[in-house]
């Protein structure tokens, strides 16, 4: 950790109220502190949102290392560190990152405004080429664009099974059916479920989290970030994507600690080994589209009777509730919609969309669902009872605007070689080196026991 000021927990906007908002203990809280000091430039206080998602799920690690343990550990983030996180961990040596977006993909001014294309998955940018034809580069798919009124173009390419957004102001967005259902939404949807019948199992201050199975049924971004923290505690995660899924931007990011597989859910195949490795799992995450699952026959009901007892906690883009619960979205979508990007825009003096300068809603979404998740298991030990819990994009972009946008420019100090974890990483694109840790908890060490590995490298099995 960085030396510097050490202001109390109170002093982060966002700490207390996300802490007690995921139903944790406000004495608990006295445990957590922050030592460093900087900010990312952002029309928001993004390192605070940064700080205090980190010292949840953190603190969640302390609260369950308490239960075995003559007391609660002490918890410390690194304000600054927290921030590098929101961006990539990762620094290769001799090779790069593959480009996060695909070429098409970005903010395009419409006839009357701006709107946002996600076009990274093929299927996204063929919904898109369907309504605006096919263009070589941006300049000439800025002139389809051109032609369109945004919400017109927005609807018609969400019908197609795509990806765009409208760029709102948050006053549009707070009188829009979504914004409305979203606000009305708590933070994280947090549900008592059935006892499970599963062998006992005590957390180990050193690795708290030994022992622990999870299933990831993720992808770009949060639910992948979520995961790799319960893995840098010792959870075993074995992530499943379809075959053929790739998203070569993002995934040596994401993949440390993890193993990596591929089932196909509508093969028969597939389904009886996903069903035999959820029996078996203490933890299901997954950001599928709320009906998703239920239609491959694998609803609510059906997860719990295969896995009593499982802590079954799911994230989506834009709310569980309101006319949009079942629209894709990604974080810079997100942003568009809600009234962010407007803002940073106008912060910034600018001529076009301004979003964060971290992809702050998934990453704060992901540690928000470990410090869940990490909970869960803490009230399992307790009573034996399973937990089902849902997040959303949306609903974590309404906890940071309602921090308010009163801006700040940047004052956090460059990266130096002193920021990086002891050692070399042997990923599956060649060696590289970590960030150290943004959070300490006493006596409980973050660390990954293998490299980032690529996508359906693993068998679909646990480890014996």
């Amino acid at each position: 950790m960085n030396d510097g000021h050490t202001p109390p927990a109170a002093t982060n906007r966002f700490a207390r109220a996300v802490w007690m908002a995921l139903g944790g203990d406000e004495a608990a809280i006295a445990a957590l502190s922050f030592v460093g000091d900087g900010n990312l430039s952002s029309a928001y206080a993004v390192t605070d949102l940064a700080s205090a998602a980190i010292g949840a799920a953190g603190l969640a690690v302390a609260e369950l290392v308490g239960r075995v343990s003559p007391a609660v550990p002490t918890v410390v983030v690194d304000p600054r560190l927290a921030s590098f996180w929101f961006g990539l961990s990762i620094r290769p040596i001799g090779w790069e990152m593959p480009a996060p977006w695909d070429p098409i993909a970005g903010d395009y001014r419409a006839a009357d405004g701006w709107i946002r294309l996600h076009t990274n998955a093929p299927h996204h940018r063929r919904a898109a080429e369907q309504i605006l034809g096919s263009h070589a580069d941006r300049t000439a798919m800025a002139r389809a664009v051109g032609a369109w009124v945004k919400r017109d173009l927005e609807t018609a390419i969400v019908a197609a099974d795509g990806c765009a957004a409208e760029m709102r102001s948050c006053a549009e967005w707070a009188e829009h059916p979504q914004g409305s259902a979203v606000a009305a939404e708590p933070l994280a949807r947090i549900v008592t479920t059935d006892r499970g019948a599963r062998p006992a199992w005590r957390p180990t201050p050193e690795r708290p989290l030994a022992g622990i199975r999870v299933l990831d049924l993720t992808r770009v971004l949060a639910g992948p970030v979520a995961t790799r923290f319960l893995a840098g505690y010792g959870a075993e995660v074995l992530r499943i994507d379809p075959p053929g899924w790739d998203e070569p931007g993002v995934v040596p990011e994401v993949t440390l600690g993890k193993r990596c597989t591929r089932l196909d859910l509508t093969d028969a195949g597939g389904r009886q080994q996903f069903e035999r490795l959820l029996s078996q799992a203490d933890i299901l995450v997954h950001g599928y589209r709320p009906d998703a699952l239920d239609r491959l026959g694998y609803g609510a009901a059906a997860r719990r009777q295969l896995s009593p007892g499982l802590i079954d906690v799911c994230l989506d883009a834009y709310g569980w509730s309101g006319p949009w619960a079942t629209r894709r979205g990604f974080d810079s979508l997100v942003q568009m919609s809600t009234g962010i990007a407007e803002s940073g825009m106008n912060w910034k003096r600018a001529e076009k969309p301004v979003p964060l300068p971290v992809q702050a809603l998934d990453h704060a979404t992901g540690y928000l669902m470990a410090a869940t998740v990490v909970r869960a298991l803490t009230r399992r030990l307790d009573d034996g009872h399973g937990t089902a819990a849902q997040l959303s994009l949306a609903r974590t972009a309404k906890l940071l605007t309602d921090g308010g946008d009163d801006g700040r420019s940047s004052d956090l100090a460059s990266e130096t070689p002193a920021d990086l974890a002891p050692g070399t990483e042997d990923s599956d694109w060649g060696k590289a080196r970590r960030l150290a840790p943004p959070v300490t908890v006493a006596g409980s060490a973050m660390r990954w026991q293998s490299p980032a590995r690529q996508l359906g490298s693993a068998p679909a099995a646990w480890r014996q």
